[in-house]
C-alpha cells in the first residue's frame, strides 16, 4: 500500500497520469524538508567579532564556512581594516612569486584576493548523466539499481563539508538545490521512458526495491514515478517521509546545539571533522546512505584542553589502562575483544591523521605526547598514534622528479626518529616485541596476536605475566 505523508513534497502527484510530452514537471524536493527541524534561541556565529581579530588562520575559517545570513559580511568586515591588517593577511596566502603582482593591487582588489583564496572551491556542477537505456534490458534490476546509486553518490560528492554544514543550519545552498534539480531530472527521465517501453514497468518495480536500501533521493525518484504510472498502490510502492539528509543534517545539528558557544573552537572542531566528512562518504565506494555521521571529537577535545602534552598523555593511558585491567587470558583470545581493541588502535590512528590534516598546528603537541607515553610505556595509545602521523606524513608526501626516469618521494618528517624503530613491522615487529620483554607496558596488541596464532595460549600467559607489572 503506498504511503505518502501529505505534507511531503511530491505527495500530489499520487496516482496523477503525466504525459511524457508535458513541458514542466513538479519538483520532488523542497530543501527545507530534507533535513530536520533547526532551531536555535541565539545564534552566536553569526557574529562578527572573529572577523575584526588577527589570527589569520581563525579568519579563514569563518570565511571558509560562511555561517552568516549576509554573505557580503566578511566583505564589509575586511574592507573596513586598515592597509596593514589587509597586506599582512594577504602575504600569508601568497606563494613567493606572487608577491610582486598582487600586493600591487588596490585596497579592495586585496580583499576580493583574500576572500577567494580562502573559500572553498566546489567541483563543477553535472547535470545527471544516467537514464535508462535499451541496453539496459540485460542487466538484472540489482545492477541497475547499483548504477543509479553510483550517479547519485556522484552528485552528492558536488557538495563539499561547508556546503552541508551551511545547509544543515537552515542557509539556501545552491550546489544543494542543484543536487535536488539533478534527482528530479532522473524522474523525469524514468517517466519519459516507462511511457514509451511499459512492458519494463515490471523490471523497474524490482529496481524500487533493490534502492530502498541505497540512495534515497534516487528510490524517491523512481518510486514517485511508478505511483505516478498507477504502478505504486499493487506493488507496496513507498515514499519514504523521513528527511533524506537527516543522516548528515542531523549530526550536525546536534553538535553545534551541544558545542559551547565559541566560533573559533567550533571552526576548528569542524574543520576536523570535514576531513572525516571526505573519507566516509567522498571517497566512500559503496556510500551507506543511512550512516549517522559520526560527530565525536573527543581524542581533539581533550588534546585542545590538556595542561600540556605530558597530561594528555597520562589521560590517555588512564583510560587504556581501564581497559586493559579488566582483560583476562580468555577474554583477550577471544575473537571479538581482540578485534574491538584492534579496531579501537586502528580508530585512534585515523583520529591522529584527522587533526594533523585538518589543523597542522596539533603536530607538535602531538608528537611531544607520543614521547610521553613512551616513557610511560604505553605502547597501545604510542603506537597508534605514532601509526596516525605516518598516515599523515605519507600524504603530505612531495614527489621530486629526478633527472632520471624515476623520481622521488620525500615524506613530510613528522614522525619521531628515534622512536620509530617500535613501529618496523619486519619479522612480526621483532624489534617493539624485544623492547617489551625489557620494559613491559601495556602492549602493543598486534605482534601479541600474531604471536597467539603461531604459538597458542602460551603467547598470552607469558603477556599477562609480563602486563602484570605495568597494568594493575
Amino acid at each position: 500500500m503506498s504511503r505518502i505523508s501529505p505534507h511531503r513534497p511530491g505527495a500530489e502527484l499520487a496516482g496523477a497520469t503525466l504525459m511524457p510530452d508535458q513541458s514542466s514537471y513538479p519538483s520532488l524536493f523542497r530543501p527545507s524538508a530534507e533535513i530536520p527541524p533547526f532551531s536555535v534561541p541565539y545564534r552566536y556565529w553569526e557574529d562578527d567579532t572573529v572577523l575584526w581579530a588577527f589570527d589569520v588562520q581563525e579568519i579563514k575559517r569563518v570565511i571558509r564556512y560562511g555561517l552568516f545570513q549576509d554573505e557580503n559580511l566578511p566583505r564589509r568586515a575586511l574592507q573596513s581594516r586598515n592597509a596593514a591588517t589587509v597586506d599582512s593577511f594577504l602575504l600569508s596566502l601568497l606563494e613567493p612569486q606572487e608577491k610582486a603582482f598582487i600586493l600591487n593591487l588596490a585596497h579592495v582588489q586585496k580583499v576580493e584576493e583574500i576572500l577567494h583564496r580562502c573559500k572553498v572551491i566546489s567541483p563543477p556542477r553535472a547535470s545527471w548523466s544516467w537514464f535508462p537505456t535499451q541496453q539496459d534490458r540485460s542487466l538484472d534490476p540489482n545492477a541497475i539499481a547499483q548504477a543509479i546509486d553510483a550517479e547519485s553518490h556522484l552528485h552528492f560528492t558536488r557538495i563539499s563539508f561547508e556546503e552541508m554544514v551551511r545547509y544543515s543550519l537552515g542557509y539556501r545552498v545552491s550546489a544543494v538545490e542543484w543536487f535536488f534539480q539533478q534527482h528530479t531530472a532522473l524522474y523525469i527521465h524514468l517517466l519519459n521512458y516507462l511511457h514509451e517501453f511499459p512492458d519494463e514497468v515490471k523490471k523497474y518495480i524490482e529496481i524500487e526495491k533493490h534502492l530502498r536500501t541505497r540512495s534515497p533521493f534516487a528510490h524517491r525518484a523512481l518510486a514517485q514515478c511508478l505511483i505516478t504510472m498507477n504502478q505504486g498502490t499493487n506493488n507496496d510502492i513507498a515514499l519514504n517521509t523521513v528527511p533524506a539528509f537527516e543522516f548528515i543534517a542531523g549530526s550536525i545539528q546536534e553538535l553545534i546545539k551541544e558545542h559551547p558557544p565559541s566560533l573559533t573552537a567550533l571552526l576548528k572542531v569542524l574543520s576536523v571533522l570535514a576531513v572525516r566528512y571526505q573519507r566516509v562518504y567522498i571517497h566512500a565506494r559503496d556510500m551507506d546512505w543511512r550512516q549517522p555521521f559520526d560527530i565525536n571529537y573527543t581524542f581533539f577535545e581533550d588534546l585542545t584542553e590538556a595542561i600540556s602534552a605530558v597530561d594528555f598523555a597520562r589521560t590517555l593511558t588512564n583510560a587504556d589502562m581501564r581497559t586493559f585491567s579488566v582483560l583476562t587470558e580468555r577474554g583477550i583470545a577471544d575473537n571479538d575483544d581482540m578485534a574491538n581493541l584492534v579496531t579501537k588502535w586502528d580508530d585512534l590512528s585515523i583520529v591522529v591523521w584527522e587533526c594533523c590534516t585538518a589543523l597542522p598546528q596539533l603536530i607538535g603537541t602531538i608528537q611531544e605526547c607520543v614521547q610521553a607515553l613512551f616513557l610511560i610505556r604505553n605502547y597501545h595509545s604510542f603506537t597508534a598514534i605514532l601509526k596516525g602521523l605516518q598516515k599523515y606524513s605519507i600524504a603530505d608526501s612531495t614527489f621530486t622528479t629526478a633527472a632520471s626516469s624515476s623520481g622521488t618521494v620525500a615524506l613530510n618528517p613528522v614522525l619521531p626518529p628515534d622512536l620509530l624503530y617500535l613501529v618496523d613491522p619486519a619479522q612480526n615487529f621483532l624489534l617493539y616485541r624485544q623492547h617489551f620483554q625489557n620494559a613491559p607496558g601495556i602492549p602493543f596488541l598486534l605482534p601479541h596476536l600474531q604471536e597467539y596464532r603461531e604459538i597458542g595460549v602460551p603467547a598470552f600467559q607469558q603477556l599477562f605475566q609480563q602486563m602484570r607489572t605495568a597494568v594493575p
